[in-house]
């Protein structure tokens, strides 16, 4: 239903995933404490009640954080059981793993056959909840949460399309009342009938007489833009009682966006924003970005020197390329990289742009201007390093949209200008597709995915992922 109703859903799937967790783990401790597992297993099998204790809490934590950072939680009441079943696997597969590591690094000596069996009771006993996870949290908001009365405003097609979004959440504690007519003028409908299911209809001037005698715990208003000045009495109704509205605003022409309210002073703000605007959590990935370019700088170090020298010593000309770059919202900034191509390459763009695979974001296959060293430097993206200083400078982020020159913005398409509303970075999801071989038009759509999709889980996946795929040297030209 409504975004604090999913947070809801997580923090409840978050708790249910702790409490199986320990029953999961305590279940295959018993088990393996009662099986003669001979050779296979330790010949004798004990756990000291701090060790027990760290494993679990160490456990349900990464099984907990695995289940936000693969989004398991966001529509677990919703998906097909198949996929439940896949996602679980997933993990306790993966958490399964950080057990391993976790107690290799403490060197505690854990029974395998204790890993594999908790693995496996994880995963049936979340799997038997997952499946039932629908009915279960509509038990548990009809028992335990009181009912939650919703009057929709208007009888058009948007008040109709409201009261089937609002459809899923009937059977969790949500009950539509009816519609209200945004108007006393015109023939008023006995019924209402969406999916199957007929409301009652009250004419406008009944309000008043519904809010005194009926439960109504908010009212949504899914009206003709020019209906809501003319509505202006029936907010303040709503607003002197205490019961909360909400206004439908699909009839602005921002489908990207995210719409919130802020406040200048005293005066409230409808704000619309189609890039990510959470200042907390971009607050969270600049630090990230800091902390990590940071540590990769100094630990790269005498790597980055080595291939500097063997740049200067292989081909003429200075080992960092710079070049000018659009970054966040158009700001410009000096881009560096290692130098790949001969000193001149920048003066022969002319005589080589036919060779091009893309119109725009020139991508030369087998780039005759590339050095010897440049080639293998390009393949493994080692050339790409530098711009680590990009990004403890702030100019860049460790994952983002590509940094364009100024000359490539100039020629976006409108659609495509939105993706310099992100900071740019070194890595992000048309890496994971296939790097220089995924061509322009794919490569500013997931750009577009990025910025809709974008949270913090995200970006450490795409790091996580590119990195083999940086090693492996495919889809680099």
């Amino acid at each position: 239903m409504f975004t604090r109703h999913r947070r809801k859903l997580r923090i409840v799937f978050g708790i249910s995933d702790v409490t199986l967790i320990v029953i999961a783990f305590e279940a295959a401790y018993q088990t393996r404490l009662n099986l003669n597992l001979g050779e296979w297993g330790h010949a004798i099998f004990f756990l000291t009640a701090p060790v027990k204790a760290l494993l679990i809490g160490f456990s349900a934590l990464s099984w907990v954080t695995l289940g936000y950072w693969l989004e398991i939680y966001d529509k677990l009441n919703a998906l097909h059981p198949r996929v439940i079943l896949r996602n679980t696997f997933r993990q306790c597969l993966l958490g399964a793993m950080t057990v391993v590591l976790f107690e290799y690094s403490l060197r505690l000596d854990l029974s395998r056959p204790l890993v594999i069996l908790f693995a496996v009771y994880s995963w049936i006993l979340l799997c038997l909840f997952r499946l039932n996870a629908g009915s279960l949290t509509g038990l548990l908001s009809r028992e335990f949460g009181a009912a939650h009365y919703v009057l929709l405003v208007g009888l058009g097609e948007s008040a109709r399309r409201v009261a089937e979004l609002l459809d899923p959440s009937l059977g969790h504690g949500v009950q539509l009342l009816g519609f209200l007519a945004d108007s006393d003028a015109g023939e008023l409908p006995d019924k209402v009938e969406v999916g199957g299911r007929e409301y009652p209809a009250y004419p406008l001037r009944g309000l008043a007489g519904l809010l005194r005698n009926r439960v109504i715990d908010e009212v949504i208003f899914a009206v003709e833009r020019d209906r809501l000045a003319e509505l202006e009495d029936v907010f303040l109704l709503c607003d002197e009682q205490g019961v909360r509205t909400r206004v439908l605003i699909d009839f602005f022409p921002h489908v990207n966006s995210d719409v919130y309210v802020e406040r200048l002073g005293p005066a409230p703000l409808l704000t619309f924003s189609a890039a990510p605007h959470d200042e907390v959590r971009l607050f969270v990935k600049r630090i990230t970005d800091i902390v990590l370019a940071a540590t990769a700088l100094v630990l790269l170090f005498p790597f980055l020197f080595a291939i500097a020298v063997l740049i200067r010593l292989t081909s003429p000309g200075p080992a960092i390329f710079r070049q000018i770059r659009c970054g966040l919202n158009g700001r410009r900034f000096v881009f560096y990289k290692f130098r790949s191509m001969c000193e001149n390459a920048e003066g022969m763009k002319d005589q080589v742009a036919h060779l091009s695979t893309r119109e725009l974001a020139m991508k030369i296959p087998n780039d005759p201007r590339l050095t010897s060293i440049g080639r293998w430097l390009r393949r493994f993206s080692i050339d790409e390093l530098p711009q680590l200083w990009n990004v403890l400078k702030g100019d860049m982020s460790l994952v983002g949209p590509r940094p364009a020159i100024p000359e490539e913005v100039d020629q976006y398409q409108g659609w495509q200008r939105r993706r310099i509303r992100m900071r740019p970075g070194l890595t992000c999801l048309w890496a994971l597709a296939g790097r220089d071989s995924v061509d322009f038009e794919t490569w500013m759509k997931m750009d577009m995915e990025y910025l809709d999709n974008w949270s913090l889980t995200l970006d450490w996946r795409i790091l996580f992922f590119t990195i083999p795929r940086v090693i492996s040297g495919k889809g680099a030209h």
